[in-house]
């Protein structure tokens, strides 16, 4: 188990999520960098103890400045303090800010593409030394080691310069980046996920909808993360599992809400909100017409569940 895991309850409680990349694209008052589909930010907000969803269509490497986040999903906690960076995948997130000292933080959004084309130039001359191994993890902790320490000093450099950075420099920042993780040592996960999305054209539908079935996205939002427009995700998506996203979601949140009756003592309206359900009642009724009685009944005793837990 990752020792920077926390795997507690309540790790998604909110009902709506913002487009964090249009959202930084947007904001006013911030440093910003864009280049075509890449999007580099600084921004300082106020400490302030809350819980605010959001979502990505694209990876983005997070470097806190100052202060301290913790990132929720189904999957666990992570928390990022000052001097700290992560990179999250694509996917739906619920970000805790934390009181105290004021939160800095350095996002950078880098595509697909861009990393796609970089693992295949490098191939030739650096083959990899193995095959991937696949990181389950949506979050992944990043050792700041050389290539990673150079990068975020030269675009600090950038963010405080009057006169916005030449493209082509910005990009060859960012091949530089992507190429040290690969070649390097002290970051194996991220190099081993860069030469995974390389190994297809297309995000896999599979892997962003098992980290992200519990999260209240719009239909077309789950297309977005996927890179798919709404009716080309509905029809691959079908041929992946064979019935409509509708349905396939409902199924998956019902079968998670099931897990967590049997193993926590949170209430049913956690889990409904936990699961992805906008209210308790929704979640009632269909919890109700799936497992034939509501979750109140279905939850085991407490010895049951404390068996189920030390397991």
């Amino acid at each position: 188990m990752n020792p920077d895991l926390d795997l507690g309850p309540g790790a998604s409680m909110l009902t709506s999520y913002d487009d964090a990349y249009e959202h930084i694209r947007t904001m006013p008052g911030i440093r910003r960098l864009e280049i075509g589909e890449f999007l580099f930010a600084q921004f300082t907000c106020e400490a302030r103890d809350e819980l605010l969803g959001t979502w990505t269509h694209t990876d983005v490497l997070v470097h806190v400045v100052s202060g301290k986040k913790t990132y929720r999903t189904h999957a666990g906690r992570w928390l990022a303090e000052a001097g700290q960076t992560v990179f999250m995948k694509k996917g739906a997130y619920v970000l805790q800010q934390h009181t105290g000292e004021e939160n800095c933080a350095c996002l950078f959004f880098i595509p697909d593409r861009f990393i796609r084309d970089t693992v295949r130039e490098l191939a030739a001359e650096h083959p990899a030394d193995a095959e991937p191994v696949a990181c389950s993890d949506p979050i992944i902790r990043v050792e700041n080691d050389a290539a990673i320490s150079a990068f975020l000093s030269a675009i600090a450099v950038y963010f405080d310069a009057e006169e916005t950075p030449a493209p082509a420099l910005l990009r060859l920042k960012v091949k530089e980046l992507v190429t040290g993780i690969l070649i390097g040592l002290g970051n194996r996960s991220l190099s081993d996920y860069f030469r995974s999305v390389a190994s297809s054209e297309a995000v896999a539908i599979s892997e962003v909808m098992e980290h992200n079935f519990c999260q209240n996205l719009a239909m077309e939002e789950f297309a977005r993360l996927c890179h798919r427009s709404l009716s080309t995700f509905k029809r691959e998506f079908r041929a992946v599992y064979g019935c409509s996203p509708g349905r396939w979601l409902l199924d998956r949140r019902l079968a998670h809400a099931a897990l967590l009756l049997s193993s926590t003592r949170q209430s049913v309206t956690a889990i409904a909100l936990e699961c992805g359900f906008a209210d308790a009642s929704h979640f009632g009724r269909a919890f109700k017409e799936r497992f034939g009685r509501p979750p109140r009944s279905y939850r085991q005793p407490a010895s049951e569940i404390a068996l189920v837990v030390d397991r």
